[in-house]
């Protein structure tokens, strides 16, 4: 089984900055794409950024510029730096992960953290 659990999220104040850390453990598996997705009270859950096991990335229109994701492969790490943080920023952070289970038989997973709190006052 692959477990992902994210730490780091907190109350700040508008403007502010935050670091969310989110690590895998386990064994038997190979992770590709990491990233981080947040979801408000009474809207749909949203992709925030995504990175590559190759390091590619990508952002939603509204941090781009503001946040910066990135990862440590040799720790089965991925981290979001958040910048010039809004109030719209709050909502439940959640760390995903696809790859593959290499024990048994090749197969595909894809894996969800427990999610972290965001509050960013007005």
């Amino acid at each position: 089984q692959v477990q992902l659990v994210e730490s780091g999220g907190g109350l700040v104040q508008a403007g502010g900055s935050l670091r969310l850390s989110c690590a895998a453990s386990g064994s038997g598996f190979s992770i590709n794409d990491m990233g981080w997705y947040r979801q408000a009270p009474g809207k749909q859950r949203e992709l925030v950024a995504l990175i590559t096991s190759g390091g590619t990335t990508n952002y939603a229109d509204s941090v781009k510029g503001r946040f910066t994701i990135s990862r440590d492969n040799a720790k089965n790490a991925v981290y979001l730096q958040m910048n010039s943080l809004k109030p719209e920023d709050t909502g439940v952070y959640y760390c995903n992960g696809r790859g593959i289970i290499t024990i048994g038989y090749m197969r595909p997973f894809n894996s969800w953290g427990q999610g972290t709190q965001v509050t960013v006052s007005s």
